[in-house]
């Protein structure tokens, strides 16, 4: 499964094991966050300043 831009935070982190870890890194604490379960990648990424591309391929790293 590839991660996407359009995808929620939510089902990220409940599909992809390193999820948790990447976010953690990039400052999000997205996992108690109700946020993250109405929340895109994309939509966290420009929230908090995030480059998305960089975002992704670490999501999509994590999830190999």
């Amino acid at each position: 499964m590839e991660v996407t831009k359009d995808m929620l935070i939510g089902d990220v982190l409940r599909e992809v094991p390193g999820a948790i870890d990447v976010l953690f890194e990039a400052g999000l604490g997205c996992v108690g966050c109700p946020a993250s379960q109405m929340e895109s990648i994309e939509e966290a990424a420009y929230v908090h300043g995030l480059d998305l591309d960089d975002l992704l391929k670490k999501l999509n790293n994590a999830n190999a």
